[in-house]
C-alpha cells in the first residue's frame, strides 16, 4: 500500500481554499514555492517535499497560487551565498593535463569532472541531459552550456530556479576560468585550462558525461 498523500487546507486573504504541504509528506507532481522565501521545487509523483534548499522552510504551496502575488517575494532567489570555492577545486585543477575547458561539481558525495566538447551540453534533471542532477530544486531542462572556438557561455533553458553566475542571476553569459554556476542547489565551477604539458598522469578521472 501506498503513502498517503498528507494536505494541509488553508484560506487565502481573498476566501478561497488552497493547498499548502509540509516537507516530507508527498504532494504530487507539479511546481511548488516555498511560503517564506518563495524558492520553487519541481516534484514528480512519487517526491517527497524537501525542506526548502534556501530558507530551510518547511511549507510549500503550489507554484500557481504564488503567480499573482509574486511581487511580495522581492527577495526571491536575489539573496544568493557569498561564492566561496570548495576544498576540492584546486586539486582538480592541478589534476588536469590536458588543454580544454570543464567543468567540476559535487554530487553524490564524489567529485565529477567533465570535459566540455564543441556544441551544446544539457543541464537538469531529465534523463537526457549531459549533467543530470536529480533533485526537486532542478528543472528538467534547467540550463545549457555551449562552447565553440569563441569561448564557453551559460544559458538558462527556461528554467524554475533561474541560473546564477557568481551570485548573480543570468539568463545568458560568457565564462571565465573560476566561475560559480549555480544550479538549484548544485553548484559547478567552470575551469579554463591553457599552457598545461600535455605529459604526466592525472590522478582525477575526467567524466565524459555525467
Amino acid at each position: 500500500m501506498g503513502r498517503e498523500l498528507v494536505k494541509i487546507v488553508t484560506t487565502s486573504e481573498e476566501g478561497k481554499s488552497v493547498e499548502a504541504f509540509t516537507a516530507g509528506t508527498l504532494a504530487g507532481a507539479g511546481s511548488f514555492r516555498c511560503e517564506a522565501c518563495g524558492f520553487a521545487v519541481a516534484l514528480h509523483e512519487l517526491d517527497e517535499v524537501p525542506a526548502c534548499p534556501q530558507c530551510g522552510g518547511r511549507k510549500f504551496k503550489r507554484a500557481s497560487m504564488f503567480m499573482a502575488r509574486q511581487q511580495e517575494y522581492t527577495t526571491e532567489l536575489d539573496q544568493v551565498p557569498q561564492v566561496v570555492e570548495p576544498e576540492w577545486l584546486g586539486e582538480a585543477r592541478e589534476a588536469l593535463v590536458a588543454h580544454g575547458d570543464y567543468v567540476g561539481f559535487e554530487r553524490d558525495g564524489r567529485v565529477h569532472v567533465l570535459a566540455l566538447q564543441d556544441g551544446w551540453t544539457r543541464i537538469g534533471r531529465s534523463l537526457s541531459a549531459h549533467i543530470r542532477f536529480d533533485d526537486p530544486t532542478v528543472s528538467r531542462r534547467h540550463a545549457l552550456l555551449h562552447r565553440d572556438q569563441t569561448g564557453a557561455r551559460v544559458l538558462d533553458d527556461r528554467s524554475l530556479n533561474g541560473v546564477f553566475l557568481n551570485g548573480e542571476r543570468v539568463d545568458w553569459h560568457e565564462l571565465d576560468d573560476g566561475d560559480e554556476i549555480a544550479i538549484g542547489a548544485f553548484r559547478l565551477y567552470f575551469m579554463r585550462v591553457r599552457n598545461r604539458a600535455q605529459s604526466g598522469a592525472s590522478g582525477l578521472k575526467l567524466a565524459r558525461g555525467a
